[in-house]
């Protein structure tokens, strides 16, 4: 991407639902970390979802459009990844998947690969019931690119297409604007927000410095409280434990329990594993062929070891 759209120097239309508290992949305070150039460690579970989101945006957009032909409107793709800068703070920015001519009027378009876990979040189709933190995205765009309307295509699995419209409300634009206004505000002066979730609490505080704080009421109230839950947690995670094997019991090697035609438990066999011992299969392969000894290997391996800090736990005593 060129300095031009460098995520740091802007708020995209992505950064709006953090900024306004809703996101549920990222807080307030990390993505302050990010636009200043720190950054959290890298989910790759998330990150493959959402490069996955990113190769199937063609493919629902063509499917959109298509669909949106077969529903009786009159469909132009004026664009694709349009990127447009706020004509009055240049700090804003966003990015549509598409611009479309539908019935005579442009407007943004959006493209979302949504599994199957995730589908009770979308609501009825045609109306403008799907994620907030999605609603956030699309009123940013709205707000940067002077539109009145965007298109949301969720795909659904690989065959469940549905549509989302959602109309620009000058309210909510203005009430997102403001604090996306003050957040870079907050990154300009370097002062940033309130960490406010655990992923903010253990990244800002990685390692302990080896003191230690006496505690004061305020720490001796929290504490007994998470005391009391943690035990409570204990007692319900016996009870789901035994709960659990009485119906294993029932089940013996049935694969599904049914109801009326509803599946109530999956108790399956996954599929079986392969493990590799990559150290000693570099051993033979490596050892074999150029004559090193397991001693001459090892140095190799931990040439290229890196060490990556320890895990600070918390335990209640």
């Amino acid at each position: 991407m060129s300095t031009e759209f460098d995520r740091s120097t802007y708020i995209g239309s992505s950064d709006a639902s953090a900024i306004v508290g809703v996101s549920p992949f990222k807080s307030n305070f990390q993505l302050y970390q990010e636009k200043i150039g720190e950054v959290f460690e890298v989910d790759k579970d998330k990150e493959k979802i959402f490069a996955r989101g990113k190769k199937f945006e063609p493919i629902i957009l063509e499917m959109l459009i298509e669909e949106l032909g077969s529903r009786g409107h009159d469909v132009e793709v004026i664009d694709r990844n349009e990127r447009k800068r706020d004509p009055e703070f240049h700090f804003l920015a966003s990015e549509s998947d598409a611009v479309l001519r539908v019935d005579g009027e442009i407007i943004s378009a959006e493209a979302k690969s949504v599994n199957g876990f995730a589908a009770k979040s979308w609501g009825k189709e045609e109306t403008d019931d799907f994620p907030i933190y999605y609603q956030c995205q699309t009123l940013h765009d709205l707000m940067v690119k002077g539109r009145k309307k965007c298109v949301v295509a969720a795909l659904i699995g690989t065959d469940d297409l549905r549509i989302y419209w959602i109309d620009r409300d000058d309210e909510l634009i203005a009430g997102i604007r403001q604090k996306e206004i003050e957040f870079w505000d907050r990154v300009q002066r370097r002062d940033p927000p309130e960490p406010t979730t655990l992923n903010d609490i253990n990244w800002l505080y990685k390692t302990d410095s080896g003191k230690s704080l006496e505690a004061d009421a305020e720490l001796l109230t929290l504490y007994a409280e998470l005391s009391n839950l943690k035990a409570d947690h204990k007692a319900i995670e016996t009870t789901v434990e035994t709960l659990t094997t009485r119906i294993k019991a029932r089940m013996e090697d049935a694969a599904l329990v049914m109801h009326n035609g509803q599946k109530l438990i999956t108790w399956k066999t996954n599929k079986a594993g392969v493990k590799t011992d990559w150290k000693e299969a570099f051993y033979a392969l490596v050892g074999e062929s150029v004559g090193l000894g397991k001693a001459d290997i090892d140095l190799i391996i931990e040439n290229h070891t890196t060490t990556k800090t320890g895990a600070r736990p918390f335990l209640l005593k």
